[in-house]
């Protein structure tokens, strides 16, 4: 009824607060679990919960499933993001994978709201929840007829603190992640005032119509999906760096122009379907190659709990953006709220280039200083006057607990 939207934003909140919360605990002991059993559990939870929404008759009821949902998904998604370099390791095919994943995520978030609608013209929407919990079998169903790792992690004895939180502050320790986090901030400046404000000013300033918003919303997926397609080749020529901080610095220009435009005039239609398909390549730029970062900076043990941090910690960036979008764009004319989005976009962009090394190598000269001679790990180590030193694939691990310094 008339708390329709507060009940959606609660709902949202909740998500978002599942995604920062559950996926690092989950990410702690995910490589302990065989992988296709877990995410083939993750599949049957979700759908056991969506099949019993429709019995739904209290709103307290909606919050906890809602909960549970979302948790299952925090759970599923890093951990199946984690897997694709495990059986795809060469680094030309699992571009192209992230393409397509990247591929896959705008066309559901394109196809999902009109599907949806469609279907209400003829079934009640107690069937779309029949249709969703068909759909996490199939899921289920296409997780267990491919290939994937059996293998389980030796566990370490370790709390649960240090469990949890590990894949954090591997991630924060790590320059080229922290370059990451901070496009992360920047995509999310820029996606957020695409996903909540669209509406707004398509029916409020531009007197458009619902499916005017539905075609500005597609002119950003449009974007996305285009640059998904052409990244590939591109990131055989460049380097993640240079890709991903055009992607950021592209999104702090566009929301920087728009404000400018906006002070002295109202956008027309035709210039604001380009403003969007703007910012959707540039989004796409950022999102896409973030997989590659992680792959490098993660050995296989440690990939789901890394790979749940980005989750996690791109998904604050989304907690932060999204009530801060509603706000500026309710309170404050369209140029106030893009020139401070665009400023957050632009500062997150220069943050990256200042923590992300020009020279940034998969293989670093370091030294062991704690390690046992013996260790297996020094067998081709120079020793020195404080220990041994040698170079290889370098990812912060259970024998590299920190950074080289001077990378």
């Amino acid at each position: 009824g008339e708390d329709a939207g507060l009940v959606l934003g609660t709902a949202l909140a909740i998500k978002m607060i599942a995604y920062v919360g559950i996926a690092p605990i989950v990410g702690g002991y995910a490589n302990l679990l065989p992988r296709r059993h877990f995410l083939i559990g993750l599949d049957m939870a979700r759908a056991s919960v969506a099949l019993v929404l429709p019995f739904v008759d209290q709103v307290w009821q909606i919050y906890v499933l809602i909960f549970l949902l979302q948790s299952a998904s925090a759970a599923f998604t890093p951990t199946f993001q984690a897997t694709i370099p495990d059986i795809i390791p060469d680094e030309r095919e699992y571009t192209e994978a992230l393409s397509l994943s990247r591929l896959a995520y705008d066309l559901e978030s394109l196809l999902s709201p009109a599907l949806a609608a469609a279907l209400l013209t003829v079934i009640s929407f107690h069937w779309l929840f029949a249709g969703t919990t068909i759909g996490f079998l199939i899921s289920a169903g296409l997780v267990l007829s491919v290939t994937l790792p059996i293998r389980v992690a030796a566990e370490r004895k370790t709390g649960i603190w240090e469990r949890t939180t590990r894949g954090i502050r591997t991630y924060l320790a790590t320059p080229r992640l922290r370059g990451l986090l901070s496009l992360n901030l920047a995509a999310a400046a820029g996606g957020a005032m695409v996903i909540i404000n669209t509406v707004v000013y398509v029916r409020g300033t531009l007197q458009g119509s619902e499916s005017d918003v539905a075609f500005a919303l597609a002119s950003f997926g449009g974007g996305s999906l285009a640059v998904a397609l052409l990244l590939p080749p591109i990131l055989d020529r460049l380097s993640d760096r240079t890709v991903m901080l055009a992607g950021g610095g592209g999104l702090a220009l566009g929301l920087a122009a728009f404000a400018m435009q906006s002070v002295s005039e109202q956008i027309e239609w035709t210039n604001f379907l380009i403003y969007w398909l703007f910012f959707g390549g540039c989004y796409s730029v950022v999102l896409t190659p973030s997989g590659r970062l992680l792959k490098r900076s993660s050995v296989e043990n440690s990939r789901p709990e890394l790979f749940a941090a980005q989750f996690a910690l791109s998904h604050a960036c989304w907690l932060l953006t999204y009530p801060v979008a509603g706000w500026l764009g309710s309170q404050f004319s369209w140029a106030t709220a893009f020139a401070v989005f665009a400023a957050v976009s632009g500062t997150a962009f220069l943050a990256a280039l200042v923590v992300w090394p020009v020279d940034d190598p998969d293989a670093l000269m370091h030294e062991h200083s704690d390690l046992d001679p013996d260790d297996p790990h020094l067998v081709d180590a120079e020793k020195t006057g404080t220990g041994f030193r040698h170079v290889h694939h370098y990812a912060i691990d259970e024998r590299h607990d920190n950074w080289p310094r001077g990378t």
